[in-house]
């Protein structure tokens, strides 16, 4: 089965909680904090498989969870870093953050791997807290929360010549005569079913990989028959091949389902007609085939042509040989427009203090992602830890917009699902 693209939700683990101890050895008297620190928790990995070709294997996958790190213990032990969860996925695999829209990576080289969601840092023990003014801190953190993201992960074909056109023009039987690839061949619309890679080689022996993409239709680019499943893969290629039925033999007009085609690759990405572009006049054996090919170049003036008979194999090598040329002489260019990747450097702190406060029945409700952290690595346990959690706020400038706000004493204040009174 072919699965190109998946819905998946990614958990990295948490850090491990850091550890509330101090030091009790015989005659030593009051001795200090020795809570070690906890372990990180374990990143989620996406890693280039070669010998993966579609997600079937993430299919079925609601989500992915990593481990939370170790806890820290006491006489300053750490706990120990959780191992990384490792994803195999295909060669040409892109993932995008589906709350952002936008591209967290593109894994288009063997080996390549890429950290799709950060553990959260292990959690503090109590000695890291020690200072001149507080020699014995009697408090400690809970670990960090690992990234949660949902992720649009798809597979976008690593092919250099794309061949495209109208069901049963003779894609299949092109790519299976210059290459080794076997496609399933039948007269009948959508035998392709399927997107086909093959190999082929110029007579001066250098090779590329051509893509048989399912047969397009009118519409496809909304989701008319087979087309919107593959139109993604084309985006990958560096070259298209138009192939087009010139024998008529469905009565099908060449030029117009030449019009047809660039319509739909124009409606699914504009770039696509800035791409090298070349005819493959198809299924030249037939009779009728020549006049229709002498009307077509009326119309088509701009655009390399070749006369081939996939059934026959005539003109093929030309066409191998041609394409060869193109490839060798194109710059590599990215996919993506920039606006449209994610501009953060990977394990880079960004310190994010903006939050908002609303009220909702009569409740101050605070959300932030940093304070909401901060809430989360706080162990309520501790008083202690409850008036540094205090102070951050205070910080942040919590106290004096809920004062701004109207607030008043032992009013409630909401952060996540926990309710406080609040508090002058």
């Amino acid at each position: 089965m072919f699965v190109d693209e998946v819905i998946l939700k990614v958990m990295a683990g948490a850090g491990g909680d850091g550890c509330t101890a101090f030091r009790r050895e015989k005659y030593i008297e009051m001795g200090g904090p020795f809570g070690g620190n906890g372990g990180r928790g374990s990143d989620i990995v996406f890693q280039v498989d070669e010998g993966l070709h579609t997600l079937l294997d993430l299919r079925y996958q609601k989500q992915i969870k990593g481990t939370k790190g170790e806890n820290g213990r006491g006489k300053n032990q750490h706990g120990k870093n959780s191992s990384d969860v490792i994803v195999k996925v295909p060669q040409g695999t892109v993932v995008t953050d589906l709350d952002t829209g936008l591209i967290i990576c593109d894994l288009k080289h063997k080996g390549e791997s890429f950290v799709v969601a950060k553990g959260g840092r292990g959690g503090r023990g109590n000695t890291a807290f020690k200072t001149q003014t507080n020699t014995a801190p009697d408090f400690s953190e809970n670990g960090e929360p690992g990234e949660e993201k949902t992720l649009k992960v798809e597979v976008k074909m690593l092919a250099d010549v794309g061949l495209v056109g109208l069901p049963s023009v003779g894609k299949s039987t092109i790519i299976s005569s210059i290459s080794r690839s076997k496609p399933k061949i039948a007269a009948y619309h959508f035998t392709t079913l399927v997107p086909n890679l093959g190999v082929t080689r110029t007579q001066d022996n250098y090779s590329f990989v051509v893509a048989d993409l399912p047969g397009l239709i009118e519409g496809a680019s909304q989701g008319e028959g087979l087309g919107d499943k593959f139109l993604r893969h084309i985006e990958r290629t560096k070259v298209i091949a138009h192939v087009i039925d010139m024998g008529s033999v469905e009565g099908r007009n060449p030029y117009d389902d030449y019009v047809l085609i660039n319509k739909e690759l124009e409606a699914f990405n504009a770039k696509l007609l800035k791409n090298p572009m070349i005819i493959v006049a198809n299924k030249m054996d037939i009779p009728g085939a020549k006049e229709n090919l002498e009307e077509f170049k009326k119309k088509v003036t701009d655009k390399k042509i070749f006369e081939v008979s996939g059934a026959t194999k005539e003109g093929l090598q030309d066409v191998v040989n041609y394409l060869g040329k193109i490839l060798k002489e194109l710059p590599e260019e990215e996919l993506y427009d920039e606006d449209r990747i994610e501009s953060h450097v990977l394990y880079k702190f960004k310190r994010d203090d903006k939050y908002t406060i609303t009220k909702e029945d009569d409740v101050w409700v605070i959300h932030g992602a940093e304070i909401e952290k901060l809430f989360k690595m706080t162990k309520f346990s501790s008083e202690e830890a409850v008036l540094r959690f205090a102070k951050k706020l205070a910080r942040m400038g919590i106290d004096a917009k809920l004062d701004e706000l109207g607030a008043k004493e032992g009013d409630q204040v909401r952060i996540l699902d926990f309710y406080f009174d609040y508090r002058k």
